[in-house]
């Protein structure tokens, strides 16, 4: 435990087989008490090489998504205890090596949700790998949430982030979408019940086992970001 709150990873897998092992073996091991990896019916023996590891491992029976995949999750890191819900994608494509960060920015700072920024240093991400149409989509959605939300993010679309238990008596988490728009929708969610949330600076890689949405399923995203800040601002839908 750090500061006697329990720490816990929580990893929503699909097809992570090949990067699994090197994901999990470089997380923090003396900060991390617990490690929870939900398999979202993969197509590869990704729930055989998570069996392998020290981990809690839960399988759905049929693909959910990726937010359906992040509320299994949430909720099972909330029900063993956790205090501290640091989610890291198991395709190695966030570096664990941030988490210490993670953890002592929520603790020792008193914050309920951290995100990691690959746009803090936007040199960072170019270098990384970000495709460039993929960054400059980034910036621009970015700066129109920042607009009708009042927010000052440099990055709206980060998968590595970490939340207090306590956000989950605040929200609803099962109103959200099972799909990617589950990230956005979350946001709005901590914004709506006034949650501060603080943004620290990571890097990311992209290579080939790494996964990415198709540039289809990227504009589907973008359209579902604007029409959910749309739906909150006009009140028609409350999150």
């Amino acid at each position: 435990m750090y500061k006697n709150q329990k720490i816990c990873v929580v990893m929503p897998a699909y097809n992570a087989a090949k990067t699994l092992v090197n994901t999990y073996s470089d997380l923090p091991h003396d900060l991390v008490d617990q490690v929870i990896l939900v398999d979202d019916c993969s197509q590869d023996n990704t729930v055989a090489i998570a069996k392998t590891l020290p981990i809690h491992v839960t399988v759905h029976p049929e693909n959910r998504g990726y937010g359906g995949n992040q509320k299994t999750c949430y909720k099972t890191a909330v029900e063993m205890g956790g205090d501290v819900i640091i989610m890291v994608h198991p395709d190695h494509q966030y570096d664990p090596k941030f988490i210490p960060e993670f953890i002592k920015t929520m603790v020792d700072d008193n914050y309920l949700a951290v995100f990691g920024s690959r746009m803090i240093n936007k040199r960072g991400a170019l270098d990384g790998g970000m495709p460039k149409w993929k960054f400059i989509a980034n910036i621009g959605l970015t700066k129109f949430a920042n607009l009708f939300l009042g927010t000052s993010f440099t990055e709206l679309h980060s998968g590595f982030r970490a939340y207090s238990r306590k956000i989950f008596d605040l929200i609803d988490i099962e109103k959200n979408s099972d799909d990617f728009i589950f990230d956005t929708q979350i946001i709005i969610q901590l914004i709506d019940k006034g949650v501060k949330i603080k943004e620290i600076p990571i890097t990311t890689r992209y290579f080939p086992e790494a996964s990415q949405i198709s540039f289809k399923r990227s504009v589907e995203y973008g359209l579902g970001i604007l029409k959910n800040i749309f739906l909150y601002k006009t009140g028609l839908r409350k999150f």
